[in-house]
């Protein structure tokens, strides 16, 4: 496979002094015991193409959960969710300093750490409505109990914030 991976793409952009630890499934002892200032956790499902994503299973695949709540309950994160559609993230959702749905950015990771070093600003809208829970689909704006987690059409824009050098 060709490509940059989120992870070095976020090697190749922070300041060489910076130490990147990576851990696929880190336990509580393991980010309590290091003094990080604060994690990155991608999560989500593997990359596909139509049918793998015709499935009926909305859940965040494992690891991801756990990581979400070994790292996010111990120190200051950011979560990033790599996906093709609205995953069920609202359990973990109070855990997390900052969510960041990448959707399935392609072969190159590198777009992904430009807009969460500031580089680039975040800008985008979701074109779905993004559900608190399965059993709440269909979800459609105007239904009767409407009730999202994010609505149809949020988002930000913001600009980019590191300086050029």
């Amino acid at each position: 496979m060709t490509g940059t991976t989120i992870l070095n793409a976020i090697k190749a952009t922070v300041d060489r002094s910076t130490q990147v630890v990576f851990n696929e499934n880190p336990d509580p002892a393991f980010v309590k015991s290091n003094d990080f200032s604060y994690a990155i956790v991608v999560v989500g499902e593997q990359p596909y193409a139509e049918t793998n994503g015709d499935n009926l299973n909305l859940t965040l695949p494992e690891p991801g959960p756990s990581t979400i709540n070994n790292v996010c309950g111990a120190v200051k994160c950011v979560v990033v969710v790599v996906s093709g559609r609205p995953l069920v993230i609202e359990p973990y959702l109070a855990s997390m300093d900052a969510l960041v749905a990448a959707w399935l950015p392609g072969s190159e990771g590198q777009g992904v750490a430009d807009t969460l070093f500031g580089d680039y600003g975040f800008s985008g809208k979701l074109a779905r409505t993004w559900f608190k829970r399965v059993d709440q689909l269909p979800m459609n704006v105007g239904d009767q109990h409407y009730d999202p987690l994010f609505p149809f059409g949020f988002g930000l824009t913001t600009k980019p914030s590191r300086q050029s050098s």
